[in-house]
């Protein structure tokens, strides 16, 4: 009996190790791959979307804009073509969710690093204008290659808050004080797609942020 299990002892690890390694691909194979919402304005609030969109259910992606960052520069959507990036809304003299909004966003940028963009969006800017962001920028150590603040003409930020970011909640004529932010961060995914928004003065909703880009990178398109 011994001679028997000494001479079949290789054939026997042989089939254990080869069990479990059957055993480890089948639970991977059950195990469901997780999968991020695409949203769309009829599933988001209806007092952040535009009254025009609010019951489009598919097809939603960001819309087209140009405006000009902290460096004077012109800012477009083909600045993040193809590109995953978290966006927010803000103004530089916000005394109360915006500085843990950007001290998050920084956050981001250094956990991250060049794997995404960032993308923030003055509500004031006829407040926010370059040299101001420039200021705010440096002292806040946003890295100009991958993170944008920008500022423009406000009905377009208006616009692209309530019709393409759905995170504004009064609607208005563009006016000084008529756009009242959310303090939302908004994923957006390589297809211009929305993936998912999330409390960016609240930490443990930045790091589930960064967990759901993580499965957003493993996305196939």
């Amino acid at each position: 009996m011994v001679a028997f299990f000494k001479k079949y002892r290789r054939f026997a690890w042989v089939m254990i190790t080869l069990s479990a390694i059957i055993i480890v691909a089948f639970y991977q194979a059950l195990k469901p791959v997780p999968v991020l919402p695409i949203y769309q304005p009829a599933m988001v609030d209806a007092s952040l979307v535009d009254e025009t969109i609010q019951y489009i259910k598919k097809y939603h992606t960001i819309g087209p804009f140009k405006l000009t960052n902290q460096n004077g520069q012109t800012i477009t959507e083909k600045d993040y073509e193809n590109t995953i990036y978290v966006a927010d809304f803000f103004f530089t003299t916000c005394p109360s969710i915006c500085p843990i909004m950007t001290d998050n966003m920084v956050e981001l940028q250094n956990k991250l690093e060049d794997r995404i963009k960032l993308l923030s969006f003055s509500v004031t800017p006829e407040i926010d204008d370059v040299p101001v962001l420039k200021e705010y920028a440096e002292l806040k150590g946003v890295d100009d290659k991958r993170w944008n603040l920008v500022t423009g003409p406000k009905q377009e930020i208006y616009a692209l808050a309530r019709k393409s970011y759905l995170v504004v909640q009064e609607d208005g004529d563009g006016g000084p004080y008529d756009m009242i932010h959310t303090e939302n961060f908004v994923l957006i995914d390589k297809k211009k797609r929305i993936r998912g928004f999330y409390d960016g003065t609240n930490m443990e909703a930045v790091e589930q942020l960064i967990l759901d880009i993580e499965v957003l990178e493993l996305e196939v398109y």
